[in-house]
């Protein structure tokens, strides 16, 4: 059960986030340690959330936070990355997640569709390959703008 303040603190940090070009991904209070911690949980949307994306959100939500006094009892705040990006973008990622669901979007229509989802099975020099329901689907890589990994992984 999250703490009854978790709602007015999303409500609160997104914005703040968003002007940061950074997505809010949840928030966690911990009142059972001494003193409490509230952990944001941020990811950049285009690339891997980095040191430096926590730092800036923690800079700019730190003050506006003791400002508006939301927790009023002393806490510590913690900004983190809920962990692996959710795009994948280099060899590793392809070879890694073979198998689990990704969705491609492409910068123009391929087939009439922008937006393909199924089954990771391979990329090579040429295109990327997902598994539509059995059926093997190959989208040239030079119409791919991303490969998403999709919820659920």
């Amino acid at each position: 059960m999250s703490h009854p303040l978790i709602p007015q603190i999303i409500k609160f940090a997104t914005p703040i986030a968003e002007s940061l070009g950074l997505e809010l991904v949840g928030a966690v209070f911990h009142t059972n340690q001494h003193p409490p911690v509230l952990r944001l949980d941020i990811r950049h949307p285009h690339q891997d959330t980095g040191l430096d994306d926590c730092e800036r959100m923690s800079h700019a939500i730190e003050e506006q936070l003791d400002a508006v006094n939301i927790i009023p009892e002393p806490y510590l705040l913690e900004i983190s990355s809920p962990g692996i990006s959710k795009f994948l973008d280099n060899d590793r990622d392809f070879i890694a997640f073979k198998g689990f669901s990704v969705t491609v979007n492409t910068s123009e229509p391929y087939k009439g569709k922008n937006n393909w989802t199924g089954q990771l099975v391979r990329r090579d020099q040429i295109c990327v390959y997902i598994n539509q329901k059995g059926r093997q689907v190959s989208i040239p890589r030079s119409l791919i703008s991303t490969v998403e990994l999709q919820e659920g992984r």
